[in-house]
């Protein structure tokens, strides 16, 4: 097998969210506004679950997930400081080694955080082995498009000072690619949507703040670690502010619902098995396709 790809600086990121634990509090209204975007999805379901799995919730997912009712709620944080703000039981540990037995969770829930994970669909597999039969898995991470100003900018003006860009946003999944990693992780009935949440800052600097705050600065293993040049941040800056000031972000979110296998989940009918016309269970007349049909030649 070959080695996993090493695309971020995982032991820095881990730092990073140490220090950024404090603060969280000041990015809380675009944590929560996401948290509760995600748990909406568990009103969609008469499931009811009573052993969850929070990932990397930053201190807004367990609480809520109490507050449904879950009685077991064990949050898990690449921080120990990220982890212990969930209140409850914390478990201090890496998504891509789930320190859980098979079949542990009836609920797994990973809020902006399955972003910064070198293997995803090693991480999705070992999600999907921590779910007990029929447990249900959400997920919301930044896809591509997010904070794509910020990175354009940051692009562009690199490239006039140095002659060459280095990378300083993280790279993100693409939409598309969603159902088709919950696929080969081996969910049942996945589903993958996007939605984008518009964010206003008064300043640039201000964006830049709440990315640190959040503990999501710039850990790609690639990055250039020399010191940036002194006018690549006003100049990048420039480029981001409107007319009036103001900086816009965007972050578009992936979110992605899956189930883990189990004998009783509905299955897709054998094509051609259907007993009944649509056109009949419609009450339509039915229209041919536009299709030449062979006739015989008239003697």
């Amino acid at each position: 097998m070959s080695a996993t790809p090493i695309i971020f600086d995982r032991a820095l990121l881990r730092r990073r969210r140490d220090r950024a634990a404090p603060g969280l509090h000041r990015v809380a209204p675009v944590l929560e506004d996401a948290a509760e975007r995600l748990l909406d999805r568990l009103d969609d379901t008469t499931r009811r679950f009573s052993r969850a799995l929070d990932l990397g919730g930053r201190g807004v997912i367990a609480p809520r997930l109490r507050d449904r009712g879950i009685g077991t709620v064990v949050s898990m944080d690449l921080s120990p400081a990220t982890a212990a703000l969930s209140g409850g039981m914390a478990v201090a540990g890496d998504e891509e080694w789930l320190p859980f037995a098979a079949g542990s969770f009836d609920l797994v829930v990973a809020n902006l955080s399955l972003h910064w994970v070198n293997d995803l669909p090693g991480a999705l597999i070992q999600i999907r082995h921590a779910l007990a039969p029929d447990g249900l898995f959400l997920a919301s991470l930044p896809a591509l498009g997010t904070l794509q100003s910020l990175r354009e900018a940051l692009a562009a003006s690199e490239a006039e000072l140095r002659g060459g860009v280095s990378p300083r946003v993280s790279p993100f999944p693409e939409v598309s690619d969603g159902a088709a990693l919950l696929q080969r992780a081996g969910f049942a009935l996945p589903v993958a949507d996007a939605e984008v949440m518009h964010l206003s800052y008064r300043t640039p600097l201000a964006l830049l703040r709440d990315l640190q705050a959040a503990g999501e600065s710039n850990a790609v293993a690639a990055r250039d670690i020399r010191p940036p040049p002194r006018a690549l941040l006003p100049a990048a800056l420039a480029r981001l502010t409107g007319e009036d000031g103001t900086v816009a972000a965007t972050l578009r979110l992936l979110t992605l619902t899956g189930w883990a296998p189990s004998p009783d989940q509905p299955k897709a009918a054998r094509p051609g098995s259907a007993t009944a016309r649509l056109a009949d269970a419609l009450g339509a007349a039915e229209q041919g396709t536009g299709e030449v049909t062979p006739f015989r030649r008239r003697h």
